[in-house]
């Protein structure tokens, strides 16, 4: 299909997004603040580190080396693909406008999800920090939904404010753990630096390969560079360097703090130091290597790494919505945007109202804010996220076979085989290993579990109604067309 742009009019260009408001820059904030690396670090790799071992750090590259065989077919079709409907437009295009559809309700519920989960560790982690440092104790809905608010904001101010605050953060976070790093370095680690985590046996363990769920986790929206392309600046270049930025970056990085954590505590102690200090782990270990106010300051930072990653899934979630409502799928007022600011502000007021129905509901409920509110709202998200990656190997290998002239390298299309084979691969692993997520029972797994097929099902029969009863909606679906001038 070759790419098309429509005359834009008055109604279309007052309600398009902000043109030219980010760069390359710009869209790697965005998506590595999603994965917060802090959050994930401090609270989730010490699992990957008791049940992997001291070859943790090697599954956080071998995730980043998968996804990057994805983000290379991924890429290879933006250079063609002139739209900015992420997931839902690569595959209708491909594998047609029923699949697609499903897709793009698959890719709402599986962001909100991971969005709206992590309020729970926002408040969690929040009332540990304000304790910790004030001695005060806030309940923890009080704390979400202040979050839900904050988080409203500054997507209703537009893409580039946000951008330049996730920008701020980031680099805090990533410079505390960096911190942690070389002060453990410094100091030899415990019993002396060994690179024993990356040898092949330590490397490619069975607790290695069982973790692997927790370590895709670590990059969850780093493939939403692409929902920013109508408000990036020279989007053919900004957007690829992004992605590639992003999952390059996460990769390393994930892999050498969590490799330094392990020489914090030496390969024969680290695994069990990881049982006993779980969520403390990295707490414990900046104190002792670097002093008790990089403790402090790490306690306030993994409360605005929360915050960054809030904001950035809020920001995406909202584009989806937005191109759902412009190609005539969901109510046209979620595709109008802000006159100032030009955020898609409907569907971001939607969203929060979303989130705070959700945490209402938990709290009079009396759930958990970490196990039922994060947990098992979240883990639904990572298995649609990384099934919906999978889905897009496989429409850049077809795209790729119908369109010859797209492929600038003969590698091109193996490589596009070989993420949909490995990224499946994970999802089988990831609902094999599912309680390593959730550590639920096996009725909850199984529930938790058919949240994606059963979500992907619905968007099927949706898409089989559309073209039945308004087939013009229908015709409209992938967001092929370039909206705005």
């Amino acid at each position: 299909m070759s790419d098309t742009q429509t005359q834009p009019s008055k109604t279309a260009a007052e309600n398009g997004l902000k043109r030219n408001a980010i760069g390359t820059g710009g869209i790697a904030f965005l998506v590595i603040s999603a994965a917060a690396p802090l959050t994930v670090m401090a609270g989730v790799a010490p699992v990957a580190i008791a049940t992997g071992g001291i070859g943790a750090p090697a599954g956080y590259l071998i995730a980043g080396a998968v996804l990057t065989i994805f983000a290379i077919g991924f890429m290879a079709m933006t250079r063609h693909v002139k739209a900015a409907g992420g997931f839902y437009t690569y595959i209708s295009l491909a594998m047609g406008k029923t699949v697609g559809l499903a897709s793009a309700v698959l890719a709402i519920v599986s962001y909100n999800c991971l969005q709206i989960g992590v309020y729970g560790l926002f408040a969690v982690q929040t009332q540990s920090m304000l304790h910790f440092i004030f001695g005060l104790d806030v309940p923890w809905p009080v704390v979400a939904l202040s979050a839900v608010a904050a988080v409203w904001f500054l997507g209703y101010r537009g893409i580039d404010v946000g951008a330049k605050v996730l920008g701020v953060l980031l680099v805090a976070e990533t410079a505390i753990l960096a911190v942690m790093g070389a002060g453990i370095l410094s100091r030899g680690g415990a019993h002396g630096i060994s690179g024993s985590s990356f040898t092949p046996e330590n490397a490619f363990n069975p607790g290695v390969l069982a973790i692997l769920g927790i370590c895709f986790a670590a990059f969850m929206g780093f493939e939403s560079t692409v929902l920013y392309r109508r408000e990036a600046r020279n989007p053919d270049k900004s957007v690829p360097r992004a992605t590639f930025i992003a999952v390059g970056f996460m990769s390393v990085f994930y892999a050498f703090i969590v490799w330094t954590v392990v020489q914090a505590y030496g390969d024969g102690n680290v695994v069990q130091a990881a049982g006993q200090l779980t969520n403390g782990m990295f707490f414990a270990t900046i104190n002792q290597y670097v002093g008790p106010w990089a403790e402090v300051v790490m306690y306030v930072l993994i409360v605005t790494s929360v915050y960054a990653s809030q904001l950035a899934f809020h920001n995406a979630i909202n584009r989806y919505v937005y191109m759902l409502a412009r190609d005539g799928v969901l109510p046209a007022f979620l595709g109008r945007t802000h006159s100032r600011y030009k955020s898609p502000h409907r569907a971001g007021q939607l969203q929060s109202v979303l989130a705070a129905a959700v945490i209402i509901v938990c709290a009079v409920l009396g759930a958990d804010p970490y196990q039922q509110l994060l947990i098992w709202v979240n883990t639904p998200g990572i298995f649609g996220i990384v099934g919906l990656q999978g889905l897009v190997s496989v429409a850049a290998f077809i795209y790729l076979r119908r369109n010859p002239s797209a492929v600038t390298n003969r590698l091109l299309v193996p490589l596009s085989i070989a993420s949909a084979v490995l990224l499946f691969a994970v999802v089988a692993m990831i609902a094999v290993n599912i309680e390593l997520l959730t550590f639920a029972d096996t009725l909850t797994n199984t529930i938790i579990l058919l949240v994606t097929p059963a979500v992907f099902l619905a968007g099927l029969l949706t898409a089989r109604r559309l073209r039945t009863r308004r087939p013009a909606t229908f015709e409209r679906i992938g967001s092929f067309e370039i909206h705005e001038s």
